[in-house]
C-alpha cells in the first residue's frame, strides 16, 4: 500500500457510483494504479448530511475491518465534506480518521442554494418529488432533496464555526475557480447565477471563501476549473491529467505526513 491508511473518496450531491458511471471519474482508478487502497463512498446522492454521515461511518468501519487498518484518510468533494464533518463531530469517529481533505465543500453554505430555495414552494416540492423518485431507482435509501437544499443554504458569518475535532484529525481544504462560462458549458449557467449571488470567485456552485476550512491550501489548479470538472466529470483530456495529478499530490502529501 502506497500510504499508511486506506483512502475514502466521499462524493457530494447528484453524482454517485451507478453501474458504469463513476462519481470520481478516473480518479479512483488512477490512485489505485499508484498503489493506494481506495474506495468511493456509497452514500445517497440526495441524502441529508445526517443520513449520509451514518452511511459513511458504516462503510469506513467495513473498510477498517477488511484491511485491518486503524484509520482512513477521507478526501471529500462538495457536500461530501459536510457529511464527513458531521460524522466526525457527532458520530464518534475521530479515532478512526487520520485526515479529512475537503475539495470545493460549501462550509459556509452556498448563496446559489439560497437563491434556489427562494423559488415558490409548490415548484420546489414538485421538482423534489421527482428527484427523490429517480434517486431511489439509482439506489438512494433515503433521498430528501428539499432538506438537502436547506442544509446547503449560505450560513451568516456570525453563525459559522470551525470544526471542534481538528486537534485529533488533520484537516485541510481546497477550492476551485471557474473563470469563464466557456470553460465548462455544463457549469456555464450556474456560474453566471453564482457570480451574481456570491460577488466573488466561485467554481460555478461554491464560492472560494465558502471552501476555506481547516488548513486552507488554495485552489486545486492554477487554471480555470469547475465544481464538476474537479471530479473528472465532462473534463477535457488535457485538464483531466492535471486533475489526476492534483489528487495524486494530495495523497503523496498525506503519505509524507505519516498518513
Amino acid at each position: 500500500m502506497a500510504g499508511k491508511y486506506p483512502i475514502i473518496l466521499a462524493h457530494g450531491i447528484v453524482v454517485k457510483d451507478f453501474k458504469f458511471f463513476k462519481a470520481f471519474g478516473r480518479i479512483e482508478k488512477a490512485l489505485k494504479k499508484a498503489g493506494y487502497i481506495v474506495y468511493t463512498s456509497r452514500t445517497d446522492g440526495f441524502g441529508t448530511v445526517e443520513n449520509n454521515a451514518r452511511q459513511l461511518k458504516e462503510q469506513i468501519i467495513e473498510v477498517l475491518q477488511k484491511h485491518g487498518a486503524e484509520k482512513v484518510n477521507i478526501i471529500a468533494h462538495s457536500k461530501g465534506g459536510l457529511d464527513a464533518k458531521y460524522m466526525l463531530e457527532n458520530l464518534d469517529m475521530t479515532q478512526s480518521v487520520a485526515s479529512l481533505t475537503t475539495i470545493c465543500s460549501p462550509h459556509k453554505g452556498s448563496r446559489l442554494a439560497t437563491k434556489i430555495n427562494a423559488i415558490p414552494k409548490p415548484f420546489l416540492k414538485f421538482t423534489a418529488f421527482w428527484i427523490n423518485f429517480w434517486y431511489r431507482i439509482f439506489g438512494d435509501k433515503r433521498p430528501d432533496s428539499l432538506a438537502v437544499l436547506r442544509q446547503l443554504e449560505a450560513i451568516p458569518a456570525e453563525e459559522y464555526a470551525q470544526a471542534v475535532f481538528s486537534d485529533r484529525v488533520y484537516c485541510q481544504s481546497f477550492s476551485a475557480e471557474l473563470k469563464r462560462s466557456r470553460d465548462d458549458f455544463v457549469m456555464g449557467i450556474p456560474l453566471k447565477i453564482a457570480k451574481n449571488a456570491e460577488k466573488s470567485a466561485t467554481d460555478g456552485i461554491v464560492s472560494v471563501d465558502s471552501c476555506k476550512w481547516g488548513e486552507y491550501k488554495g485552489n486545486c489548479l492554477d487554471e480555470s476549473v469547475s465544481h464538476s470538472q474537479i471530479i473528472d466529470f465532462m473534463t477535457s483530456k488535457k485538464k483531466r491529467q492535471k486533475v489526476l495529478e492534483f489528487y495524486l499530490s494530495v495523497c503523496e502529501d498525506l503519505k509524507e505526513r505519516g498518513f
